[in-house]
């Protein structure tokens, strides 16, 4: 598919958005497209354009669009209420589930996004261990918190360990609360550690920062230093959770902290994540197993509503059958394989970074390990790559392409097509 169309109806959408939204969007996604519906592994527009989907709702849409299961289980629950801000049978139901799966979940406590979910984290490991500062890792995204906009992507990185914030409104003095370390460095994380030990109320990392695999020993080093000085270990899996083993990246990677964050996959497509962890630490969540200035008060209006639990339920009920995840990894290697071989067949100087279910392509002859080489990747060519695979039926985010486990045999012919024509016509612009 070619030459995509915006009917009238689309359009004028869109001239809405722009009169009452800020930048005409949600703050997500390119604002000059108009989802109408998803099914399985294919969205559709305003304007009846059918696209492959690898954006997948910026990822919590693993099993696919509208799954049968997870509809009926959501039908099945939204007559009888939809959010009681009380406990409810199935938000217990499923904390149960996570701690069933989950290697560090003790106990879990739900909020309600991402975002949530890592800034209630580093609030407890500070609380636990009485100490302000975080240490976190260049290019690591944990949400839109003050402490997590620093140095998520620095346009003019600072020196290490000295923090940037990536937003305009936050207070001068978080800069110095966050220290900043390399991803994959373990020698400068240990100096750090070793440096600001005592100060330091908890270590956030991604485990599988953005698209960049930890290098071997990265994580167990980071587990062993973060264990021998006492200071909570905190894994970001709020993409990761449950996407890449059942158990999440700290299953996939055999490395287990001490508290972390869930989202995305465990809603099911509903708001939902959730903040999982040892029971000394989620202690600081009940008053009364900690001192009064040791307990850290959370509430979220809807948080655990018995919708999005039905519907996280019902996706971890389909993720724990036997060969969904060998059925993902196939999908995403088959993609890689294609996605390589088409763009270093017309001439391009690639890298394929990532774990199948999650990857994308950079534009760089150099190798991909940290914040900073990805910045080695010529950013202008893959966004007319994108540009062409969307033109071309392929709807998937600036930097990275969500597998499911609804992508069939088409999804992938549709796509491997793609990539070659798109990979062609670039060739063929770079030549003019």
């Amino acid at each position: 598919m070619t030459g995509l169309t915006k009917t009238e109806a689309e359009l004028a959408l869109i001239e809405t958005a722009k009169r009452v939204l800020p930048a005409g969007g949600f703050g997500n996604f390119a604002s000059d497209v108009v989802i109408r519906e998803g099914r399985a592994g294919r969205v559709w527009d305003e304007s009846g354009n059918e696209y492959v989907d690898f954006l997948l709702g910026s990822g919590p849409m693993f099993i696919g669009h509208a799954h049968p299961e997870v509809t009926a289980a959501v039908l099945a629950q939204v007559p009888k209420g939809t959010t009681f801000f009380a406990n409810n049978a199935t938000g217990i139901r499923l904390a149960e589930a996570l701690c069933e799966a989950v290697p560090c979940a003790d106990k879990v406590r739900f909020v309600s996004a991402g975002s949530e979910a890592t800034f209630y984290a580093m609030r407890i490991a500070r609380a636990h261990r009485g100490r302000d500062k975080i240490l976190k890792f260049e290019g690591g995204f944990h949400g839109m918190s003050d402490y997590a906009l620093m140095s998520m992507a620095p346009k003019r990185p600072a020196n290490f360990p000295q923090a940037v914030p990536d937003s305009a409104g936050i207070p001068a003095k978080v800069r110095d609360e966050v220290l900043i370390a390399p991803f994959n460095d373990l020698e400068t994380a240990a100096s750090l550690i070793r440096e600001y030990g005592d100060e330091l109320g908890g270590v956030i990392v991604e485990p599988f920062q953005r698209l960049v695999p930890p290098k071997p020993g990265f994580l167990e080093g980071l587990r062993a230093l973060t264990t021998e000085h006492g200071i909570p270990l905190i894994f970001d899996e709020v993409v990761t959770g449950f996407r890449f083993a059942y158990g999440g990246a700290q299953s996939y990677y055999g490395v287990t902290p001490d508290l972390c964050a869930l989202g995305k996959i465990i809603g099911g497509g509903f708001p939902l994540a959730a903040i999982a962890g040892r029971e000394e630490l989620m202690a600081h969540f009940d008053k009364d197993r900690v001192a009064e200035d040791a307990f850290a008060p959370q509430i979220g209006t809807l948080s655990g509503n018995p919708v999005a639990a039905a519907a996280g339920l019902a996706t971890l009920e389909v993720l724990k059958r036997p060969g969904v995840y060998e059925q993902v990894f196939a999908t995403g290697r088959q993609l890689m394989a294609g996605l390589e071989s088409a763009l270093a067949g017309a001439g391009f100087a690639v890298q394929i970074v990532g774990e199948p279910p999650l990857f994308d392509v950079v534009f760089t002859d150099q190798s991909v390990q940290d914040y900073r080489t990805t910045l080695n990747g010529d950013a202008t060519l893959l966004r007319r790559f994108n540009a062409l695979l969307r033109e071309r039926g392929i709807l998937k985010g600036e930097s990275k392409y969500y597998v499911s486990l609804a992508h069939d045999a088409a999804d992938i012919r549709h796509t491997l097509d793609a990539f070659q024509d798109a990979a062609a016509i670039l060739k063929s612009e770079r030549r003019r």
